[in-house]
């Protein structure tokens, strides 16, 4: 055990709490609800400090040190009472005291922020497709991030990030500022930063040109969303660092993902096909992490599958999947945590409600449409940048006194996988697509995956979200496997335009090959199921078209050697070899490995197919076992976050590069990419079993300065005259009563570009509660809730007039009451000042 040391000590209660407990233990004795409660539990690590600080008479709750209810003890006397309370206080005293020893072996942390970025005008970062620009929120993007330490020894942080993918700009800036703040503390080495996939976030913050052609360049808006989000995530982690334990759970999760490459997975070799049940990953592996005293404070977990949930034609900001399940999370940890006095089998695991102070009246319909009716419609009016936040949900639900819950589902081996579970089908003929081609007719435009929800990508969303969030509250409520043994990390940057790479031959003799400069195949432009590309590319074409390469060599023609390395790819982009106006892919890349006892992450810049993250996993592990470190003879975890510190597009298995469909076109430095990043990784895990230091490596460029950017900037908004921004335009009608689960409400707004203020922790729409007693607006919904969209748009693609439309998906768990709808924005003066208005819809009955 390690004891905890802590500034001030106060001597006279140690023996207050020892003559508290003496007192508790003789009236034990006599009392069997107080014995219940008092004598298995005497450390104080075995003590719920958040429930005990608000101990009361009725349904008080004992947890476990995995945070878990396991006793609900009732009818407990007032002098019963009493002692409990005085022997509590006295142990939350010696918590902060000193003194006082912890079976915990970290200190721990975690902290969310908001990256949601440019809500209009920018294009979104994933599909490639210019058209798809964004025009609004489906819910907010943001940056989790967990810091796991030693007491007085090494940490490591991990981000994961609501977004298409990490940056490797983005990491170096970070990084900048986390050394200019805390020295050497945070660094290259020991942070990792994940993309979740999302598909829908805004585009424009890498810095290598093939990744923003797009966006129109680059996006400096999306690049300091990101840069700061990541930074206050990571700051209110450190903040956060209190003693605390990990534990970790894995299970199946089979209906969330499917192949959509099955053709290039069969290539895989029979054997090696065989050792596993499915063409996908189903494991979920989830962290969950316990404060020493407020008990659970977060879960972090990695599952394989696509943030492609929404189409390639969505327009509204969205963390898609696996963001939509992280709100579920967190969400349904607000709602029982607000719900301690009810036993753990009684807490449900359907979608969250929204959580309010708001107690339901009896009043009648009629007397509900009379008070609705005092409420019109207000003019637009002028408001704070801070209203927006302080109106914000989540932050008037988040106590003051304990950190916020931060729920992060995390990206990993998802090349091949799909959310499109239902299949891909042809949009003309309704019949399933080519199975080695994934066309329809010879073309691919008009193939498409279809999700659980079909034909609303909405709620597919909504469902494989769902199911990753039921998923890991299952793994959550029944982790018991704690990490225990050293916190450590190992990172190098390698350049893989030139790698050699030696491959293991049956007979012993080994053979050296070489990784290529980056090039991108024919049928890259084909696109996936996911979201198809244009023209007449094709997945699995190993010969290109004639017409296209003619387009190619006017970029950069490939020579021989190029052509013979990536072979059997046909190069469609040369990219590696593009440098002007400045370089077109990376070279260099960022590889790392981060372990928490007996587990390690492997921080990959790229999407690895099913059958490659296996590969990588298992060579890993095998490397770690042989090592003869006896902290390694138990079970060990390897997992793989994806998207990580930086992009380098697709990583298949040698077989699946032979067939060329997107993933194999898309794997940038030639068919033995894998072999490389597997070498290059038994390196790195060799040097950390060993500890031993390994050489950092080529460093990636900075071409921060060298970014070039052809988006328009705002100019200035206007209004008709005699409006103002904020002024409804579409108000709901008069006496107008709404059901829950079957209504949706639409209100529309005289608005300004939402570039001119994020509204970073705000929102630009919510939902208000009539609270009858003082005839006060309580705020139940906002841009952050899947059920409220708020969508921006233009009458004309370069009027200075703007439109703001809320829409409200009525749920049913929506409490019957009164209800408005408000909007909160910022305009732009010709000459550059921002003002901030706000205005309301009139009011309405829901029932």
């Amino acid at each position: 055990m390690r004891k905890i040391h802590h500034p001030t000590s106060l001597p006279p209660i140690p023996f207050l709490c020892f003559y508290s407990q003496t007192l508790l233990l003789s009236f034990a004795s006599h009392s069997l609800s107080l014995s219940r409660f008092i004598v298995p539990f005497l450390l104080p690590s075995h003590i719920d400090q958040t429930y005990l600080s608000g101990l009361s008479l009725t349904n008080p709750v004992l947890r476990d040190q995995e945070g878990n209810v396991k006793v609900v003890i009732r009818n407990f006397t007032m002098m019963e009472l009493s002692l409990l309370r005085l022997w509590s206080t006295c142990i939350v005293l010696l918590l902060t005291s000193g003194g006082v020893y912890s079976n915990s072996e970290y200190f721990i942390g975690l902290g969310s922020y908001d990256i949601t970025g440019p809500a209009a005008d920018v294009n979104m970062m994933g599909y490639a497709n210019m058209e798809q620009v964004a025009s609004g929120i489906h819910f907010r993007l943001r940056a989790r991030t967990f810091i796991v330490s030693e007491p007085q020894g090494n940490r490591v942080v991990f981000v994961n990030l609501d977004a298409c993918m990490a940056s490797q700009i983005v990491k170096l800036k970070v990084i900048e500022r986390l050394k200019a703040r805390y020295g050497d503390l945070y660094t290259e080495k020991n942070v990792g930063i994940s993309g979740i996939h999302t598909h829908a976030g805004p585009g424009g913050y890498l810095q290598y040109v093939v990744y923003i052609v797009t966006s129109l360049g680059f996006v400096r808006q999306s690049f300091d969303a990101l840069v700061d989000g990541i930074e206050h995530s990571i700051i209110q982690a450190h903040d956060n660092l209190r003693p605390g334990s990990v534990f970790i759970n894995s299970g199946e999760l089979l209906d969330a993902g499917v192949n959509r490459s099955p053709s290039a997975y069969l290539n895989n070799p029979s054997e090696e096909r065989s050792k596993h049940k499915y063409d996908v990953d189903k494991e979920m592996t989830l962290l969950k992490f316990v404060d020493d005293q407020w008990g659970p404070v977060g879960s972090f977990n990695w599952f394989a599958t696509h943030g492609t949930s929404m189409s390639r034609t969505n327009s509204l900001i969205s963390g898609d999947n696996k963001g939509a399940a992280a709100r579920f999370m967190e969400d349904w940890f607000e709602q029982n945590n607000a719900e301690r006095s009810y036993p753990e089998e009684f807490i449900s695991d359907e979608i969250p409600r929204r959580v309010s102070s708001i107690i339901e009246n009896q009043d009648s319909h009629d007397e509900l449409l009379e008070l609705a009716s005092y409420f019109e419609s207000q003019p637009g009016r002028p408001a704070t940048r801070i209203s927006s936040a302080a109106r914000r949900v989540r932050s008037a639900l988040r106590k003051a006194d304990m950190p916020g819950f931060v729920s992060a589902f995390c990206q990993t081996n998802c090349g091949d996988v799909s959310p499109n579970v239902l299949g891909a089908f042809c949009l003309d003929t309704g019949l399933p697509c080519d199975f080695n081609h994934s066309t329809c007719g010879g073309r691919n435009e008009m193939c498409y995956g279809r999700g659980p929800g079909y034909p609303d990508e909405f709620e597919s969303t909504r469902i494989i979200g769902e199911r990753q969030f039921k998923m890991a509250l299952d793994l959550f409520s029944k982790a018991s496997e704690q990490l225990q043994g050293k916190v450590d990390y190992r990172h190098v940057y390698v350049d893989f335009s030139q790698l050699n790479v030696t491959l293991p031959k049956k007979d012993g003799i080994s053979e050296v090959v070489k990784t290529c400069p980056a090039a991108m195949g024919f049928a890259f432009a084909a696109g996936t199921t996911d979201g198809p590309g244009a023209f007449d590319f094709t997945q699995g074409d190993e010969k290109g078209n004639p017409f296209w390469r003619l387009v190619r060599n006017v970029l950069k023609k490939p020579d021989k050697k190029q052509s013979d390395c990536h072979y059997p790819k046909p190069i469609l982009l040369d990219t590696g070899e593009m440098t002007k106006p400045y370089d077109w892919a990376p070279s260099i890349l960022s590889l790392q490995i981060l372990r928490i006892g007996q587990l390690f992450i492997l921080s990959v810049p790229g999407e690895f197919t099913t059958m490659a993250g296996r590969r990588l996993r298992d060579a890993v592990k095998t490397q770690l076992k042989s090592s003869g470190n006896k902290e390694l003879s138990g079970e060990i975890h390897v997992v793989i976050a994806g998207l990580a510190n930086g992009y380098s597009q697709y990583v298949t298995t040698f077989e699946e590069y032979q067939v060329q469909r997107y993933e194999g076109a898309s794997t940038l430095y030639g068919p033995h990419t894998l072999s490389g990043y597997i070498q290059e990784f038994k390196k790195l895990s060799k040097s950390l079993v060993l500890d031993m230091p390994v050489e950092q490596g080529p460093q990636p460029p900075d071409l921060l300065d060298k970014q070039l950017s052809f988006l328009t900037p705002v100019m200035m908004d206007t209004t008709p005259d005699g409006d103002s921004f904020g002024d409804v335009i579409s108000d709901v009608p008069k006496n107008l009563s709404l059901k829950r689960g079957n209504d949706q409400v639409t209100v529309v707004f005289r608005s300004a570009c939402p570039r001119n203020d994020l509204l970073t922790e705000g929102t630009f729409a919510l939902v208000e509660r009539l609270e009858q007693k003082d005839k006060t607006w309580t705020p139940v919904y906002d841009d952050d809730d899947l059920c409220l969209r708020f969508k921006w748009s233009r009458p004309k693609k370069l009027s200075s007039r703007s439109h703001a439309t809320v829409e409200w998906r009525i749920p049913e768990t929506a409490s019957p009451g009164v209800y408005r709808i408000t909007h909160f924005g910022a305009a732009k003066k010709l000459f550059g000042s921002v003002h901030h208005f706000t205005g309301s819809s009139s009011a309405f009955v829901v029932t």
